[in-house]
């Protein structure tokens, strides 16, 4: 099982086995047909989720956008906020001094999104038990709390997650397909992630009052992103061919997957010309304006490792710790993916960086064209990635030859 996994503002990776795994530009050309699904209780919504609005004691919505009922469509996402609901129930039946009943822990218990998150942290073998989330749901900070989750949970649901998910199409192949849920959930932990995206992908992402609805679309996106570029990419020719290369070449071309992260950043602000945290906190953006400018000197800590790796100097343990390390909070994997992502697209258009998306092989020679274009008449050059990696990625297993 596979999962990103977020803390505050950002996703940091966990218990992830590959990059790949989990990983409004001609929109009315790309998507035919947009499909998105929520479910709610009637008793949490305030407002009105676009135009639909059933009431009931669970209520869904639906809109569809579609030029042909015989076109698939290219996104079934559904936003199921029952475990929030019921933690919202108890809290205000609490508030309201009226005793909770069995029932009521039933309706937590068997909510989707609680059998789903318990079974995610079960598959990484961590603790979670009936018990300690009774007392997680009756301490006094969640009675405090209680009201600003349920505003939260109501501006997230007016969230324009159809928007989202064209973000996300935007920078994937012309015939991906997105299928996911999306589950707002109350819980010990204040962290997000997705889960299970090769059978029935799941965005998981923390109840928190301090995400404006704009920041949580822009996560979703990001999210998004991830669930489409994993079950879309690569092709199969292309995985055919990336098999017949060295072993060594291999574990790189998949952590140069890594950089999915990058695209994904691309993807979620809306271009390369919109800035990925334009709609966070100023901390959060000047952080990530640091990170940035340490594009050079990052770039190439991280092609000291592929090159150990490629002269198989390193270990599977010591592959992977050093592979994470570049996670961080957003580290090379994001700002070093996302400037190649950028400079590619400026530079050849955003054909060209789908095919690197969806090709790695090809990401690394694109970035150092685009570069020594960029460079001819840029005050401050840009590094570019070294023969030897670039010739040591294309080498081919013995058995191959």
């Amino acid at each position: 099982m596979v999962s990103l996994e977020r803390t505050g503002a950002t996703f940091v990776s966990v218990e992830r086995e590959s990059p790949q795994a989990v990983l409004f530009q001609g929109i009315s050309e790309r998507f035919p047909a947009v499909s998105v699904t929520t479910q709610m209780n009637s008793s949490i919504l305030r407002g009105v989720f676009g135009a639909f609005l059933v009431l009931g004691t669970f209520a869904c919505a639906s809109v569809c956008l579609a030029q042909s009922p015989i076109i698939p469509s290219a996104v079934n996402v559904q936003m199921v906020t029952d475990e929030a609901e019921a933690v919202l129930a108890i809290l205000a039946r609490r508030k309201a001094n009226q005793p909770i009943t069995e029932a009521d822990w039933r309706r937590v218990f068997s909510s989707e999104g609680y059998v789903r998150l318990k079974a995610r942290e079960t598959s990484i073998k961590r603790a979670f038990e009936d018990a300690d989330f009774k007392t997680f749901v009756f301490s006094d900070q969640m009675a405090e709390r209680a009201p600003a989750l349920e505003q939260t949970l109501a501006r997230w649901r007016s969230a324009d997650v159809t928007g989202a998910a064209r973000l996300a199409l935007a920078y994937l192949p012309k015939a991906a397909r997105i299928n996911a849920k999306i589950y707002p959930v109350i819980k010990p932990r204040e962290n997000s992630f997705v889960f299970d995206v090769k059978h029935d992908p799941a965005i998981f992402l923390y109840l928190d009052p301090a995400v404006s609805r704009e920041k949580f679309e822009n996560t979703v996106a990001h999210e998004l992103h991830h669930i489409g570029y994993a079950t879309n990419c690569p092709s199969k020719r292309t995985s055919d061919e990336i098999e017949e290369l060295a072993p060594a070449a291999r574990t790189v071309l998949t952590w140069i997957g890594g950089f999915g992260e990058g695209f994904a950043m691309l993807a979620a602000a809306g271009g390369p010309d919109i800035h990925p945290h334009a709609v966070s906190g100023p901390d959060e953006r000047a952080r990530w304006n640091r990170d940035v400018a340490n594009f050079n000197d990052d770039l190439k800590k991280v092609e000291a490792f592929f090159l150990d790796v490629l002269g198989n100097r390193l270990s599977p343990d010591q592959i992977q710790t050093k592979a994470s390390s570049f996670y961080g909070v957003q580290g090379p994997w994001y700002t070093v993916g996302w400037k190649m992502s950028v400079l590619i697209e400026k530079t050849f258009g955003r054909a060209k960086l789908l095919e690197c998306i969806c090709d790695q092989r090809k990401l690394l020679a694109t970035y150092n064209r685009a570069a020594a274009k960029n460079n001819r008449h840029a005050r401050e050059p840009l590094v570019v990635w070294s023969e030897a990696v670039i010739k040591g990625i294309k080498t081919r297993s013995v058995d191959a030859r």
